[in-house]
């Protein structure tokens, strides 16, 4: 059994989408950011780095005690390795999924997750952080139509690279974006949206406030994200 920490954010996604793509028994931990479950010392112990999702392995590969993995990319690539599914055998292939995977993980994901921060959560009127996250957000859906216009998947054939990239694709509507001027995402993303594991893998929710365009946050938990809660939190 793996137990996955979790919540229901484009990361989280990446990892539910995983798990039922390749069938692995799991459990769904829901953990509430807005009351500060990530901070506490257990989880910390599990990801020092404080953030979600993470994963616990019961079985793990190549046996012994429990291991925790944390990062989305790594867990991704994880259970690839544990399933021997989707991430290509082929080596050109593999290595392409290895290098989108690298770009959601080092620029799609940070870039866009800055564009969500000041454009939903910041207090507003800060026009330079937001028009620079969101103009890079354009920039890299730019770049992903480009290479979905070559290809119908990132590496080719579906793996844990379009996993990766598919719910940030979703979320940029939340920034004021649409797909409709990117027509290769936008049919690469109407394909995969099809799958019955990424219809199941995406059906736990935000709360309907997280989900908001403009999340409204007490104190409590805009620190609890954001302030002196999330900076005091041990990393072990």
């Amino acid at each position: 059994m793996i137990e996955v920490y979790f919540t229901p954010t484009p990361n989280g996604h990446k990892v539910s989408i995983m798990l039922e793509e390749t069938g692995l028994p799991h459990r769904l931990l829901k953990m509430d950011v807005l009351a500060g479950d990530h901070l506490t010392p257990d989880f910390r112990r599990i990801n020092p780095n404080g953030r979600l999702p993470a994963i616990v392995d019961h079985e793990p590969i190549g046996g012994g005690a429990p291991l925790p993995v944390f990062e989305s990319g790594a867990i991704l690539l994880y259970l690839a390795e544990k399933s021997g599914k989707f991430l290509p055998e082929n080596p050109r292939r593999r290595s392409q999924a290895q290098q989108w995977l690298m770009w959601q993980m080092a620029s799609f994901g940070p870039m866009q997750g800055q564009a969500h921060h000041f454009i939903r959560y910041a207090p507003e009127g800060q026009t330079y952080p937001t028009e620079r996250y969101r103009n890079e957000t354009v920039r890299l859906l730019h770049v992903l139509n480009g290479r979905l216009s070559e290809a119908d998947y990132l590496a080719e054939e579906y793996s844990i690279a379009d996993m990766a990239a598919w719910p940030w694709a979703r979320a940029v509507q939340l920034i004021g974006l649409t797909l409709d001027d990117y027509p290769a995402v936008a049919d690469w993303f109407a394909r995969v949206g099809e799958r019955p594991a990424v219809i199941a893998g995406t059906d736990v929710k935000n709360a309907a406030n997280l989900a908001s365009a403009r999340p409204v946050l007490t104190e409590e938990q805009w620190s609890n994200l954001f302030g002196k809660n999330m900076l005091a939190a041990p990393t072990r």
